[in-house]
Order: structure tokens, then C-alpha cells, then sequence
């Protein structure tokens, strides 16, 4: 069997004990306390052993700008996207799809797969790039979500100046970020693992080592899909990575990229879930709406969980389809392929949904032309 598939089984049957393990974790604090870990501890380390084993050179500034641009773009091309879904616009429900849409959370859903697949260099080539992603869920989407919520409530936007300074000293002391900037410094100083004590180069390797199994854990954990709104959110997130996988293809061809393993990183990063950054500013406006009927709030948190608890899984399996697939999408040929077959599943429940509208209007047709013939019958 191929070593890739081999890989490939193996992560799904991690996420599929995390499955099974909900009967073991019965609050969301406990499935909380995992993710901390990850993204405090397994993952901070990772990423800093990885940028402690590269060569970083000045190329790799333009990543994060390459980040913000995907970020923006997808929010730009949102109205559109959502156009086939049956999404109403001016809805609580839009503009939280609008606010998650255009997130990505690598950390939880391509971090460790890039790992496995492409290796440490290319992790760290990801992690500078999420460094655009940050800006962009931790600033620029707080500020689109309070200005909302103003606008609706007719509330001073002077009251977000504090919120704002708040969220810019959470991003330097978060502690992937802390150890992107410690790495970047010791890289620029020459030093590296091998140069590290011991003591910290052994408890940042084993701190590494868990983070791929509790990623994939926590994924199956995660895993709460509602039947309510499931074909519009699915409709949704397969129409947001044709419209990534159609980027990516732009790109590869205007930028006469030709390495498989760089392709492969732009689409596993593109394709990562959407990040709960977002979901934590919905419920920072949800506090300040407290009273306020649902239908006039800026936002609907339980529709931000729905469509979260999908993008994981959905992002976790096109990722792993994707970097298992050897070199099946190293053009920009194939890659634009991929986007159609995904823009084409993203558009299933809106011609279900037209379908089975138009065989209700038929058959309500169809029984008053029934009544019509009664009536003149009996009038007879």
C-alpha cells in the first residue's frame, strides 16, 4: 500500500477515536481544554522548531502579504459566492457567514498535515504566512463586526478604541506568535535547534510530537453537524474552496509556478477551516445585544457554530485528499479543474433545493386545475 495512503488512514482513524470519544467528554470546556493545548503548547513549539531548521530569507515576507490578499479577497467575493445559496442578505445569518467566510484557521486544520506531508520547512513557510491571516481575523474582521453592530444599534464607534488595543496586545502575546518572533530572532542571530541546550531543545521536540494526534482528536471531537441548515452550509463551504482552488490556479499560472510541493502548500493553506477569531467577536457583540429581538441582532452565533463544526471536517478531508494525492494537482490546469468539480458540488443543494420547489409549484398547479375541473363538474 502507498505510504501516503498508509498516512492518510491513519489520521482518519485518529479523528475517528476523537469521535468516539465524545461519549467520554460531556461539556464543550473539556474539548476547549484540548484546543488550548494545541494552539498554547503543541503548536507554538512545532512551528518554532520549524523556523529554527530553515534558512529565512527575505522571500518569505511577501507570504503574510499573500495571506491578507486571499483573506480579502474571499470577503470581497462573498456576496457573490452566496448568491446560489439561498442566504438573504441583511440577515443575522449572512453577516456572520460574511464575517467567518474570509477567516482560516491553519493552526487546527493544515498545520499538522503540512508537517507530515511537505515537512518542517514548508510548516514554516505556513506559519510566516499566518502571520497575514492574524492581522486580518484579530483586527480588520473586529473592526467590520463592531462597525456592524454600531450601524444597526446606532451605538458611538468611539467605544471600540480600547477593544481594539486589547486585540492588538492579545495578538503579540499569543504564544504562537511569541515563538514565531523568538525563532525569527535566534534564526537572524545563526542560531539553530542544534544550538539550543538540551533542555529546551528536548521539551520543545516533545511538546512537537503531540500535536499532530490532539489536532486530529480534537477534529473528531468537534464534529457536531445539525440536519437544520446543513445543505446551505455545505453549499457554502464547497463554493469558498472553488473559489480558493480558482485563485490558487491564477496564481500558479501567472506566477509560472512549477513545484509540486508549493502548490500543494498555497491550496492546504487556502482550504484551512474557518478560524474561531471571528466567532469570539459574534460573541463579543452578542453580550452588548443582550435584549435585543434576534431578528435585529448583527449576528447569529448558533449559525456561527454550525457552520463551524462543518468547516473542519470538510477542510480536514479536502486537505488530506489533496497532499495525498502525490503530484495530481502540480499545474495550474489541474488545480482549476478541482475548482470547478468544487463549484459544482456547491451548487447541488441550490438546484436540489429549485427542484423540489419547482415540483411543488407543479403539483399545487396540478390540484387546482383538479379543483377547477370538480368545480365545474359539480356546477353542471
Amino acid at each position: 500500500m502507498d505510504f501516503t495512503l498508509q498516512k492518510t488512514i491513519t489520521f482518519l482513524i485518529f479523528i475517528g477515536i476523537g469521535m468516539l470519544m465524545k461519549l467520554k467528554f460531556k461539556s464543550k470546556e473539556e474539548i476547549n481544554g484540548i484546543k488550548k493545548i494545541i494552539l498554547n503548547l503543541a503548536l507554538p513549539a512545532t512551528i518554532g522548531i520549524a523556523l529554527l531548521g530553515v534558512k529565512i530569507d527575505t522571500g518569505l515576507l511577501v507570504l503574510p502579504l499573500v495571506a491578507l490578499g486571499l483573506n480579502l479577497l474571499l470577503y470581497l467575493a462573498f456576496p457573490y459566492l452566496t448568491s446560489f445559496t439561498g442566504l438573504e442578505k441583511d440577515t443575522p445569518q449572512y453577516r456572520t457567514a460574511r464575517l467567518l467566510i474570509p477567516s482560516l484557521a491553519p493552526g487546527l486544520s493544515c498545520f499538522p498535515f503540512i508537517l507530515e506531508f511537505l515537512g518542517d520547512a514548508y510548516l514554516a513557510k505556513a506559519a510566516m504566512a499566518d502571520l497575514g491571516n492574524k492581522v486580518f481575523v484579530l483586527i480588520i474582521l473586529y473592526l467590520i463586526a463592531m462597525s456592524w453592530h454600531y450601524k444597526l444599534q446606532a451605538k458611538d464607534v468611539r467605544k471600540t478604541s480600547s477593544k481594539v488595543k486589547s486585540l492588538l496586545k492579545s495578538m503579540v502575546s499569543e504564544p504562537v506568535n511569541i515563538f514565531i518572533g523568538v525563532a525569527l530572532v535566534l534564526v537572524t542571530l545563526g542560531i539553530s535547534m542544534d544550538s539550543l541546550p538540551f533542555v529546551i531543545s528536548d521539551s520543545l521536540q516533545r511538546l512537537s510530537v503531540m500535536m499532530t494526534p490532539l489536532v486530529l482528536l480534537f477534529i473528531g471531537l468537534a464534529v457536531n453537524i445539525k440536519k437544520k441548515q446543513f445543505a446551505q452550509l455545505i453549499s457554502i463551504l464547497f463554493l469558498r474552496a472553488a473559489f480558493v482552488t480558482f485563485v490558487c490556479s491564477i496564481v500558479i499560472a501567472l506566477g509560472g509556478i512549477s513545484v509540486t510541493n508549493d502548490i500543494l502548500l498555497f491550496l492546504a493553506f487556502g482550504l484551512s477551516a474557518c478560524s474561531f477569531w471571528p466567532f469570539a467577536h459574534i460573541s463579543v457583540v452578542e453580550v452588548q445585544e443582550d435584549g435585543i429581538s434576534k431578528k435585529k441582532r448583527t449576528f447569529d452565533p448558533n449559525f456561527a457554530v454550525s457552520l463551524l463544526a462543518l468547516s473542519f471536517p470538510l477542510s480536514t478531508m479536502l486537505i488530506l485528499g489533496i497532499l495525498s494525492s502525490g503530484s495530481l494537482f502540480s499545474s495550474a490546469g489541474s488545480v482549476l479543474t478541482l475548482s470547478g468539480v468544487l463549484f459544482t458540488l456547491g451548487l447541488v443543494p441550490f438546484l436540489m433545493k429549485k427542484i423540489a420547489e419547482s415540483r411543488k409549484r407543479s403539483e399545487k398547479a396540478k390540484l387546482e386545475r383538479i379543483r377547477y375541473r370538480t368545480a365545474l363538474t359539480d356546477n353542471s
